[in-house]
């Protein structure tokens, strides 16, 4: 009876005696130097993750807010006292900005798919969650900078979001996998070093190449003496600077781009009617995988209620007339215009072998590549010394002058690197080629080349919201993309 009387007391007792604890740990939580071990032990586990030791500089700092308390570091409100609902919302606000930014440098960021380069596998209108942690996040090049813009200040044509007053060297930080074959990747635009204001969306040194061409084909058509394309180059770029205006931007202040890693560093890739071979393999067939086909009815328009059976965009549909229509199409949807009772042929557009594109890499008539017969072509791989010489140094001029800072000069068929002849270059970082799904409207490697590591952004993961561009709210909304894995 007695130890069940006492056994009831202590059940009794129980609820006080956790009452007891929790302030204790609340007092715990609430102490300045708990607080001050809790933020110094994640400062110092970010300070070994990015390998600076002058961060080691901040302790002094973080002591301070937590535990001296000299400095008001948060000088817009009173440490003691309540403050005005302004101050409260600036407070918030600063905080705000602060962890976001954070997080969009070291985490995730959001990225919205402008264009129909990866159509059908990712589309235009979806909002994408991208993974910094999956290849490890860089730290940005120019760290003073206007938050949540890439390039420019909003409402602004060509006011800098950035400051160049400080400018750090590349350094990525650790992370989860390297970049394999096919992975989807987000990447600042290797040709978006030099800009034009009127023209963002286009690249710089494909209206170089196209006006040098213009001068070249109108000194051929009334009969005067060509020159050689370095001269034509020249001209172009006096025309193109007579008339706009050209802005320079850092690594990690270029346009951000989308695509999928077809040949990763040492690979060897060809392109032969329109299949892309590595390393002497196929590449594997991805559903959404694009390329424009002609398509011949018998006289009689295509019903706009078929394109959006198959979800094709009406801006993707050119008729040439007579029935004669041109646009991009997966295989599956080839297919099904083949079944369409009015529909006579259905062909894939292909380039032949041998036709000479002056827009395709390495721009350069040794090589008669176009969009859909290129190659064989290394990839360049960090560490890897090769033999230069006149015919081959079209592969690798920007990257031995853009990209890993070097000079370059090339004299009477001879190459002086840093003012030392030589035959010979080891690369300094590793690249990537890069292909869209939407292989006949697309813009990548195979037009500006190569990749650099340094140029890497991260890895989309999943669309969280996806809008269509030719419907209106709450109709845009495809509901069916939403939380689906990036690319499926």
């Amino acid at each position: 009876m007695k130890d069940a009387k006492n056994k009831k007391i202590r059940t009794k007792n129980e609820p006080e005696h956790r009452q007891q604890e929790i302030p204790k740990l609340i007092r715990i939580l609430s102490d300045k130097y708990f607080k001050f071990a809790f933020i110094a032990i994640l400062y110092l586990l970010w300070t070994f993750w990015v390998g600076s030791w002058w961060l080691l500089l901040g302790m002094p700092i973080l002591f301070d807010a937590y535990v001296s308390q000299k400095v008001n570091w948060t000088f817009w409100k009173k440490r003691e006292g309540p403050n005005s609902k302004i101050v409260e919302w600036i407070d918030a606000l600063i905080f705000a900005v602060v962890a976001v930014t954070l997080i969009n440098i070291f985490i995730f960021q959001n990225y919205k798919i402008p264009t129909g380069s990866m159509e059908k596998s990712l589309q235009i209108g979806d909002h994408l969650f991208v993974s910094k942690l999956k290849y490890g996040p860089k730290i940005p090049n120019t760290p003073l900078s206007f938050p949540f813009a890439q390039h420019t200040m909003p409402l602004t044509v060509n006011t800098k979001s950035y400051l160049e007053w400080i400018q750090w060297p590349y350094k990525r930080l650790a992370g989860f996998t390297h970049i394999k074959n096919d992975d989807i990747v987000v990447f600042n635009f290797p040709e978006g070093d030099t800009v034009l204001v009127q023209l963002q969306a286009e690249s710089y040194h494909l209206q170089l190449r196209r006006v040098a061409v213009q001068h070249e084909d109108e000194d051929r058509r009334f009969g005067r003496t060509l020159q050689s394309f370095d001269k034509y180059i020249g001209m172009a770029r006096d025309f193109i600077l007579a008339r706009h205006e050209i802005t320079v931007r850092p690594v990690d202040r270029r346009d951000n781009y989308i695509k999928r890693c077809v040949a990763v560093p040492g690979d060897s890739l060809r392109i032969v009617n329109t299949q892309v071979y590595v390393n002497g393999k196929p590449q594997k067939q991805f559903p959404g995988l694009q390329f424009r086909y002609m398509i011949q009815t018998d006289g009689s328009r295509i019903n706009t209620r078929t394109l959006e059976k198959l979800n094709i965009y009406r801006d993707d549909l050119y008729d040439w007339g007579g029935g004669l229509y041109e646009m991009p199409l997966i295989d599956a949807n080839a297919e099904e215009f083949g079944k369409i009772g009015n529909v006579q042929q259905v062909q894939k557009k292909v380039k032949p072998q041998g036709q000479y594109d002056f827009e395709i890499f390495p721009h350069n008539e040794r090589y008669p590549w176009n969009v859909d017969n290129l190659g064989p072509i290394w990839i360049p791989q960090k560490g890897v010394t090769i033999k230069i010489d006149a015919a081959n140094i079209c592969f690798y001029e920007r990257i031995i002058s853009a990209y890993e800072g070097n000079e370059l000069i090339i004299r009477d068929g001879e190459i002086f690197i840093n003012g030392v002849k030589t035959d010979t270059y080891t690369f300094k970082m590793d690249y990537y080629w890069m292909m869209g799904d939407n292989r006949h409207d697309s813009l990548d490697s195979r037009f500006w080349g190569f990749v650099p590591e340094d140029h890497i952004v991260g890895a989309p993961r999943f669309v969280w919201l996806s809008l269509n561009k030719e419907k209106i709210f709450p109709l845009n909304v495809r509901l069916r993309r939403m939380f689906k894995p990036a690319g499926r």
